[in-house]
């Protein structure tokens, strides 16, 4: 027998550690080379991992939950050689759906497969009352109209010993049987509904109990229908009473507010969240953005009213049919267009690995346009590759399917690295603008604020116009003043008049 043992593998440049999200396989399970085994969750995205084995899988090594380091040995599989026994034992499942009624294994609560019939066969699922409530949905129709076919519902399969009469039927079966409410609103589930009483009681839905008790239950405002009785005879007493406010009174007690449990102590209303993955790699990557490269923010409003026009062509434009255009588009494009004046916004800022003062600057004479995306699972700034040679047609489909893929969280590492300059839309939350932190490894970020209707000043009037407000952030080590003012009025230019990109 070859056991093989996978390691966690680096699935992104210099992945040091993963957290192990989700595992789509189990121990004595059959994979072949490149099923997908499981989720992890790294520094940077969300990834699959393909089994580089083929054969049965022995034992996971590491539960869901916990982050491990690369290298760490996380699920066993024995080689193909050694799949055929495993999975030997499969075939002698099928007598649990298809045995016949007097089979003398059958359980009593059956398997989910074997509950689908609709005639009400004595053995073909489990008795009326035992099972989820989905299940219950599926036999609505099995229970008959008279108290004979109810009373028959309680019979055992043949083959077995009878449990005894209804009034023997265990208390956790009324957990999972129908609530109360809903047996009184329809027949059909009022006759499905199991009571200590028996099932003839179940159909007139008579719920047993003495005149005190019931006129306390009144007092309290309980339904006895909703309380488990404990009487001899299947009767709600008062001590079934007192324990159903008990419990009531607790679950008042802990229910959930916008501020945590009511009725606890303060550290115990305290949630805490641990930091990894995105979050944590975000949180690392700020701080030593925020202190490592000095900030300096400039602002500029925009009349971005031609931008809005111009969109509004695009989605009733032939070409653009089926695409998804926004006044995000004319922003990266105008970003792309004013970097191309202004190269040295799209540069690195590299220091001498000797630790010297010595340093350098890198332009790069083309774009990876980051696209700052809040998503379920923390900031993401995946980036879109030569954004410098795309139509503008194509870029809004990079665009949209730069969202997408980063809303469903299926963003891989490569699509993260090596960004240029990026762009964060707050506008879409309706923020007006903001200081935004730059992207470690870059030396510009450019804030989009919302589009809305003000007043604006033009050629000497007040008219209400599309206004915007752009917040651009740069590292004053390689762009000065000058550079980043540039910049913006070109960003700005564009917005003003998308005609400009003709040029």
């Amino acid at each position: 027998m070859t056991l093989n043992k996978f390691p966690l593998p680096d699935v992104g440049e210099g992945l040091t550690e993963a957290e192990i999200v989700s595992w789509k396989v189990k121990a004595g399970d059959t994979v072949a080379i490149n099923d997908i085994i499981c989720e992890i969750e790294t520094a940077k995205s969300l990834v699959e991992l393909p089994s580089p084995f083929a054969g049965t899988v022995t034992e996971l090594l590491v539960p869901e939950g916990v982050t491990v380091e690369v290298g760490t040995p996380i699920i066993s599989v024995t080689d193909a050689a050694d799949a055929g026994p495993a999975a030997a034992p499969a075939p002698a499942a099928a007598p649990a759906t298809a045995a016949a009624p007097g089979a003398a294994d059958l359980p009593l609560y059956g398997k989910l497969e074997v509950q689908t019939s609709d005639a009400g066969e004595l053995g073909s699922g489990p008795l009326v009352g035992s099972g989820p409530k989905a299940d219950a949905v599926k036999r609505r129709q099995r229970i008959a109209a008279t108290p004979a076919a109810a009373a028959a519902s309680s019979v055992t399969p043949a083959g077995q010993p009878p449990a005894g009469p209804p009034a023997a039927v265990e208390s956790h079966d009324i957990w999972i049987s129908p609530p109360a409410s809903a047996a009184r609103e329809s027949p059909a589930e009022n006759q499905e509904r199991p009571t200590f009483g028996g099932a003839i009681s179940g159909l007139v839905n008579k719920v047993l109990a003495k005149p005190p008790v019931r006129k306390i239950a009144r007092d309290l405002g309980i339904d006895l229908a909703d309380v488990i009785p404990t009487g001899a005879r299947g009767e709600v007493t008062r001590e079934d009473l007192v324990s159903y406010q008990a419990q009531r009174d607790a679950e008042v007690d802990q229910a959930d507010t916008f501020w945590g449990k009511t009725g606890r102590p303060q550290e115990q209303r305290i949630e805490r969240i641990p930091v990894k993955g995105v979050r944590k790699a975000t949180a690392k990557a700020m701080v030593e953005s925020a202190f490592a490269a000095p900030h300096v923010s400039i602002f500029v409003d925009v009349d971005a009213s031609r931008t809005m026009e111009f969109v509004k062509r695009l989605k009733v434009s032939r070409d653009f049919d089926g695409i998804k255009v926004s006044p995000l588009l004319i922003l990266a494009k105008a970003v792309i267009w004013a970097a191309a004046r202004n190269p040295s916004v799209n540069a690195t800022w590299v220091d001498n690995p000797d630790g010297s003062d010595t340093a350098e600057i890198h332009v790069k004479h083309f774009m990876n346009l980051g696209i700052a995306a809040a998503t379920p699972r923390g900031l993401m700034v995946p980036n879109i590759k030569n954004a410098q040679d795309l139509s503008l047609k194509e870029l809004a489909l990079a665009l949209n399917d730069l969202a997408v893929t980063a809303r469903a969280g299926k963003t891989q590492p490569a699509q993260m690295q090596g960004g240029t300059l990026t762009v964060t839309n707050i506008g879409a939350l309706g923020i007006d603008t903001g200081t935004p932190i730059i992207n470690p490894g870059e030396v510009a970020i450019v804030a989009f604020g919302t589009i809305k209707q003000k007043p604006w000043v033009l050629d000497g009037e007040v008219i209400p116009r599309w206004i915007t407000t752009l917040g651009g952030s740069f590292d004053h080590r390689v762009v000065d003043g000058d550079l980043s003012a540039r910049f913006m009025a070109d960003v700005a230019a564009i917005l003003e008049e998308p005609a400009l990109l003709l040029d």
